[in-house]
């Protein structure tokens, strides 16, 4: 989840929400990478979900991170609750999920090189703790009251909003992981062609990183339970977002869907204030029962921006955010995809070919049939294995267009990070099977096990 925005000034015209966004347009040679991951944390001993404080705990691990690694440290209300370093930041989800969201950088390569320079710190820590961390989608033995909530002024009223709207809401919060990565637009136009991608395709995202089959200590059915989280959770701020495929869809009508949202907060001053349910239109009027009489600044705006769940959103940059967190090597792979389909010209131009015919039922059926079946999903005459083997040929053209060498020019681009979705086309399994196997397998319907198995 965000922190707080910071660096804009008073809204005086409605133009500026969508030149806010627009703001981000960048030439092509300036188009960064961002990847983000979340993992779980848990005790060695008793498997069970790390506390904010004590011993072995959240806050010694981010302790640690800030004394031996030089990070800097983000605190509210005196609490230590995230770090800072050279662009990334290390934060925390509602249930104590770590997060990684990494610096802007040039190549996959040295995005990769992040990754696995942050896991290889956190397990140094982890280790001599009695730690573990584990890349899932969702949970898969704890319950919603194991969980802690972190000590976030924004969780807490998140929490208790979600309770109210939809049904899993802090099913999410807690129990949820993902991996996403942002990238960069160039114009308008580039922005609406990579949403319209990047919403189409997000089932295949969903599919090929499934990986999570279990939920409290069970076979919950779906290959990815947290998919299936998201599309019971508030439907005023999730889903497939068909509006983007409507002619004449911009900037402009991002920020008015955005409008339409209810607000859950605005931060001040270190306090966040209770906006829940709210109209950021009133608050442009400075009519906002929260702090009558105040206007918005684009801070606030950035703010409420991050309050928003689609599969994939607008900011200064495009999230792509549908994919379960997962295996070490399957966090290089996510960013690989995205960027092999988006930052090559031709290759955006083939994976909008492949899904421009479609329309919002069928991607929302792509949606369902992805959480539930992963890579044996069907829709119609659509194959999801057949779909998601295209899209990953599509996105090794676009990386091998792009040429991006690595390790000192060894290594002439960044199409070997497709390698694990690769494997799993050739195999036609994903995480999410091979977890399964071992459950009915060697593993006996011990799910205990799958911490020794698949922790980093």
């Amino acid at each position: 989840m965000s922190i707080p925005q910071s660096g804009g000034g008073p809204i005086e015209r409605y133009e500026q929400l969508a030149e806010y966004m627009a703001e981000g347009c960048k030439p092509r040679q300036d188009w960064r990478i961002g990847t983000e991951h979340e993992k779980f944390g848990y005790c060695t001993d008793t498997l069970k979900p790390l506390p904010y404080e004590g011993e072995r705990s959240i806050l010694a691990v981010l302790t640690a991170l800030r004394d031996q690694h030089d990070w800097a440290p983000l605190e509210e209300a005196g609490k230590l609750i995230g770090l800072t370093k050279g662009g990334a930041n290390i934060s925390l989800e509602p249930g104590g999920a770590l997060e990684l969201s990494g610096a802007p950088l040039e190549t996959i390569h040295e995005t990769c090189d992040e990754v696995n320079e942050h896991l290889r710190d956190v397990k140094d820590i982890a280790d001599k703790i009695g730690v573990g961390f584990i890349g899932l989608g969702a949970a898969p033995i704890w319950t919603h009251d194991q969980m802690p909530l972190m000590p976030k002024g924004r969780y807490k009223l998140m929490d208790s909003y979600m309770q109210e709207v939809g049904t899993m809401g802090t099913t999410m919060m807690r129990r949820t992981c993902t991996v996403q990565v942002n990238l960069d637009f160039s114009s308008e136009a580039d922005m609406v062609q990579k949403m319209r991608v990047a919403i189409a395709l997000q089932p295949v995202a969903t599919a090929l990183f499934a990986n999570s089959p279990f939920f409290e200590g069970k076979v919950n059915g779906h290959k990815s339970w947290r998919a299936r989280v998201w599309r019971d959770l508030d439907p005023d701020r999730t889903g497939m977002v068909p509006f983007v495929f409507d002619d004449g869809f911009g900037f402009e009508a991002w920020a008015e869907y955005a409008l339409d949202v209810p607000m859950y907060f605005v931060y001040r001053d270190g306090v966040y204030h209770n906006a829940l349910g709210q109209s950021f239109r009133d608050f442009l009027r400075g009519e906002l029962p929260a702090l009558p009489g105040e206007k918005p600044t684009l801070s606030d705006w950035a703010d409420h921006l991050t309050t928003l769940f689609p599969e994939a959103r607008v900011k200064k940059f495009i999230e792509m955010r549908g994919a379960d967190g997962g295996q070490w090597r399957k966090l290089c792979a996510l960013p690989a995809f995205w960027v092999g389909l988006t930052y090559d010209q031709g290759a955006l131009d083939a994976a909008w070919d492949l899904v421009k015919g479609w329309d919002a039922d069928t991607r929302d059926a792509l949606r369902v049939a992805a959480s539930v079946d992963g890579l044996h999903a069907q829709v119609g005459d659509i194959r999801m294995l057949d779909l998601a083997r295209q899209a990953v040929e599509i996105a090794e053209q676009g990386l091998r267009a792009r040429a991006r060498p690595g390790a000192g020019g060894l290594v002439p681009d960044e199409t070997h990070f497709l390698s694990a979705l690769k494997d799993s086309l050739d195999s036609g399994k994903v995480a999410a099977d091979e977890l399964l196997d071992h459950y009915h397998g060697d593993w006996g319907g011990d799910l205990t096990r799958i911490y020794g198995a698949f922790s980093y």
